[in-house]
């Protein structure tokens, strides 16, 4: 009898390996192996002979190579197999209506097993509920439902779904997994409620925790005032920078051509003397464009002192470095120090910091345009002088 379970084994093996699709990660050759392994552990601590021990490791061999046709009524399908290897190997009538008993004994798990031999492969074939290795097996059944589309177990969804057959849909039936398993299966159902206990209490505390963040951004615009602040702050500095540009753009521009005109004409006018005006007009607009365009950028610093009045009386701006630069660090510090314990002084400071700033922006830009006008005006205004006393001197 030992040459035709053998045989068996050799079977599932190959047949696993040829046919059986790869998104059986769960219901495999392991998991056959693993059944096998039990109810051997079964046969070994009970009085069974040796016919229905054969017939039950075939069984556990055989019991799940229906899954090569389909999921669904994988059992029959497994008869069918079951059927045709045992017959072609000659093995007598008895066992092969024995293990055929055997593997449709495994279909009907929510009804109670006839004989011993229906309890030991029921009990071998859930025998992962009292073994260590439970958890990975649930898991690797998890991933062939999600590979074959069955269905999209989330965490929690997989916990309940485990606690429910432990409790509910499970039980062991021989003498054997009732000592041996039952109480591992216990400690498994305890791993689990305690890990549902901990899923509940961290989704607990999350909800408070999104909440209590609600609540905060709802009751309280601090964010919005920070971002007022630091988006208009942000915003006044680039367009000061921008100014600032400008302006070097016109100096620049305007140091050129007057470099170019007292290198290339002054030495022109003296046999050219219709020349003058226009030259003198040209250089006289451009040194004006510069001198604009300089005290566009040309800097205010205010005295650079407080007093401790002034920190009171929350009249002085701590912001900007023209309000204290003269002061010693000793006093600034104290100064900040009462500017951070009000949190409206804070943000008035801030507003006069963001009003200043828009003050020396209007300066800058109308002096700016005013350049840009006269640098516009003057480059024409030349351009007609140099026409008009070219014509009349024709």
């Amino acid at each position: 009898m030992s040459n035709i379970v053998e045989a068996a084994d050799n079977f599932i093996f190959k047949l696993f390996k040829d046919k059986l699709p790869s998104t059986y990660v769960y219901h495999n050759y392991t998991h056959s192996k693993r059944v096998y392994k039990s109810i051997n552990e079964i046969i070994e601590n009970s009085q069974i002979d040796v016919k229905d021990a054969t017939i039950l490791r075939l069984a556990a061999l055989l019991h799940d190579t229906g899954y090569i046709v389909g999921r669904e009524n994988h059992e029959e399908e497994s008869v069918k197999i079951a059927k045709k290897f045992l017959k072609e190997n000659d093995v007598e009538d008895a066992i092969i209506e024995g293990v055929e008993k055997c593997i449709l004994a495994t279909k009907f798990k929510d009804t109670v097993p006839n004989d011993d031999l229906e309890k030991a492969i029921r009990d071998a074939d859930s025998s992962h509920f009292g073994k260590d290795y439970f958890e990975e097996a649930s898991e690797f059944l998890r991933q062939e439902y999600l590979f074959q589309n069955i269905h999209n177990y989330t965490s929690k969804e997989w916990l309940d779904e485990n606690i429910k057959v432990l409790v509910e849909d499970h039980q062991f039936y021989t003498e054997y997994a009732l000592k041996k398993w039952q109480p591992v299966k216990e400690e498994n159902l305890a791993d689990l409620l305690k890990d549902r206990k901990k899923q509940k209490a961290k989704i607990q505390k999350e909800r408070v925790k999104a909440k209590l963040k609600a609540k905060y951004k709802n009751d309280s615009p601090e964010r919005g005032i920070q971002t007022f602040y630091r988006t208009s702050l942000r915003n006044h500095m680039k367009l000061s920078d921008i100014a600032d540009t400008k302006a070097n753009i016109m100096l620049s521009v305007n140091a050129i051509i007057i470099s170019l005109v007292l290198s290339n004409l002054i030495s022109k006018l003296d046999n050219n003397n219709y020349l003058i005006i226009p030259t003198a007009i040209f250089i006289l607009f451009s040194a004006i464009t510069m001198i604009l365009a300089v005290i566009a950028t040309r800097p205010n610093v205010t005295r650079g002192e407080f007093t401790k009045e002034d920190v009171a009386n929350k009249s002085v701006n701590l912001t900007f470095f023209g309000n204290f630069h003269k002061m010693e660090l000793d006093q600034y510090e104290w100064a900040i120090e009462e500017l951070l314990k009000d949190r409206n002084y804070v943000y008035k400071s801030l507003t006069k910091d963001l009003y200043f700033l828009g003050k020396v922006l209007d300066r800058k830009y109308r002096i700016l345009r005013l350049t840009y006008t006269i640098f516009v005006a003057g480059t024409i205004i030349s351009l007609i002088a140099f026409a008009v006393f070219f014509y009349l001197e024709m």
